[in-house]
């Protein structure tokens, strides 16, 4: 379909000729478009009372691959030049529209994120990065950032480490690194074809690799240890926010796993450090001099 806007004029037309469940798919993205962008097969299988493979055939008589493509083309129709940001959001929103839902939905999926995490898996990576001679972070995109953070609060625990969101670099210290290393690979979508091969290639050099990553991706597979993040968040759709968000929550829950395995030097360290930042701060608006 080059066409986007024939999506829902196709539906229209083609209603009354539908078998009785393709008939009832049909009805819900004409009555509401936007919130179907907004379910998963699942959810909208449930609601129009129809398997699985019945939205996918359905999605096929469309000409697409299946429901995913089928719902970034009907994104696309809906968007009409309005960047898709956030999957919550409509055009027309105002301001206090836009605030309640995405900080709602923000709070609502960072605690079933802290619901379903794995203690025993977050044990098993927090000693692994208490007893690192090395951690590097790594990350695409919005990861990369996810991946700095990470660095920024690691090097505050005194644990010598880096991050790098270039694949060339990625690729150069996964053929060096030591065994006693850690690598921790971020990615939401797990498919990643540069940082799975770098994760390959720091694995064959000995280095342990942890993923932060949805559930069963490529990425999951290859990690030595994978920390499975589960959203619902089309980041070929949407801008990665509440992925980032999450990666984040689980890095500094890590954090201060990895600070009450290493104990007393770490707090000692943190209060040195914390002493020299002050030095560098305006402690009264007459400290100022312009």
């Amino acid at each position: 379909m080059e066409n986007c806007h024939d999506i829902l004029c196709r539906v229209q037309n083609e209603l009354n000729e539908y078998s009785k469940a393709d008939r009832r798919i049909g009805e819900i993205i004409l009555e509401d478009p936007n919130e179907v962008v907004n379910l998963s097969i699942g959810k909208f299988a449930a609601l129009a009372e129809v398997s699985d493979p019945t939205i996918v055939r359905f999605c096929r008589s469309l000409g697409f691959d299946g429901f995913k493509e089928f719902k970034l083309q009907l994104v696309r129709e809906l968007a009409t030049g309005t960047p898709f940001v956030h999957r919550e959001v409509k055009p027309g929103d105002t301001a206090v529209d836009y605030i309640q839902k995405v900080g709602h939905s923000t709070i609502e999926n960072l605690s079933n994120v802290v619901n379903k995490l794995d203690s025993t898996g977050i044990d098993k990576a927090s000693l692994t990065l208490a007893n690192a001679s090395w951690i590097e972070f790594w990350g695409f995109g919005a990861s990369a950032a996810v991946a700095a953070d990470a660095y920024h609060k690691f090097f505050r625990l005194g644990i010598p480490c880096n991050s790098y969101s270039d694949s060339h670099m990625q690729s150069m210290s996964a053929s060096v690194v030591r065994q006693d290393s850690v690598v921790v690979a971020i990615s939401h979508t797990g498919r990643s074809r540069e940082l799975i091969k770098n994760v390959r290639l720091a694995k064959e050099s000995g280095a342990y690799v942890i993923g932060i990553t949805s559930p069963g991706s490529p990425l999951a597979n290859e990690c030595s240890q994978a920390l499975c993040v589960d959203l619902d968040e089309d980041t070929n759709v949407f801008t990665p926010l509440i992925s980032r968000l999450a990666h984040l929550l689980i890095l500094d829950i890590l954090v201060v796993g990895v600070s009450l395995l290493r104990g007393q030097k770490v707090t000692d360290r943190l209060k040195r450090m914390k002493k020299a930042l002050a030095q560098k701060r305006l402690q009264e608006w007459g400290d100022y001099e312009s």
